[in-house]
């Protein structure tokens, strides 16, 4: 695996670190392979049960390599859009993988490295982080990251941010829904390690099916969204954390 995206396991946890400090964690191309690949070994690897994304040095990540980008500028549109699509499978495969992957945010999170973070099923944030989508400053668009912004804060605050590309610290991402937690910074590694270790002792067939199902949900009527409950509901009875988890409950 490359050196751009450094991943360990411990106690059921995977920690993928995006390890460029000296380039702010800047994503390029040889991150995205490597992004994949960090994916790629979460999901085949069954002592992983979640997956937390954070990056080395100050930042979690400032967006994508601006020389890439101004690269970029020269080469053909079809050129263009198939390295868009490309960054765009490392959402793709964050939504399929069966597991939680929780974005540990300290520092600034920008442009492409805040859609990294919006696209984790959760955020937790120090309280001096920063998140904002600055491109149109750069006569640039959030194009991709557009998607999952829209999803989780909604249309008005999500236009804004775009538009304006005005940053949030920590406590008014959580306040607009874009962080799941903020947390002082002198406490932010032990809660994160504690939510990681909470995620990573559940059932992880339960995790599957709750993933699974919650992103189902876009675009589903209100019934079909009961009747795919109904569905995970049953099938869930079935599995034997089911059995195993109510049986030690009642025990209690």
């Amino acid at each position: 695996m490359s050196d751009r995206v450094l991943a360990q396991v411990a106690g059921g946890v995977m920690t993928a670190t995006l390890n460029r400090p000296d380039k702010r964690n800047a994503i390029d191309t040889a991150m995205i392979d490597a992004l994949l690949a960090a994916l790629e070994q979460a999901d085949l690897d069954a002592s992983v049960r979640v997956v937390a994304i954070r990056g080395a040095g100050r930042d979690f990540c400032a967006g994508m390599d601006l020389n890439e980008l101004l690269a970029s500028a020269d080469r053909t549109l079809e050129q263009n859009r198939q390295a868009a699509l490309d960054f765009a499978q490392v959402f793709v495969r964050m939504r399929k993988l069966p597991k939680p992957i929780v974005a540990l945010v300290h520092g600034r999170a920008l442009a492409g490295g805040c859609g990294l973070a919006t696209a984790c099923d959760v955020i937790l944030a120090a309280e001096s982080s920063q998140f904002g989508y600055p491109e149109v400053q750069r006569g640039f668009v959030p194009a991709i990251v557009m998607t999952m912004l829209r999803r989780t804060v909604g249309e008005k605050i999500a236009f804004d941010l775009a538009a304006t590309g005005r940053l949030l610290g920590g406590t008014e991402a959580a306040a607009v829904g874009l962080a799941s937690r903020v947390y002082e910074d002198a406490d932010f590694e032990d809660q994160a390690g504690e939510v990681l270790r909470v995620l990573a002792e559940a059932s992880p067939s339960a995790l599957a099916f709750t993933k699974q199902q919650f992103y189902q949900l876009d675009g589903l009527s209100f019934d079909d969204g009961l009747r795919l409950g109904a569905d995970v509901n049953a099938v869930s009875r079935s599995t034997p954390d089911f059995r195993a988890g109510l049986s030690a409950f009642l025990k209690k």
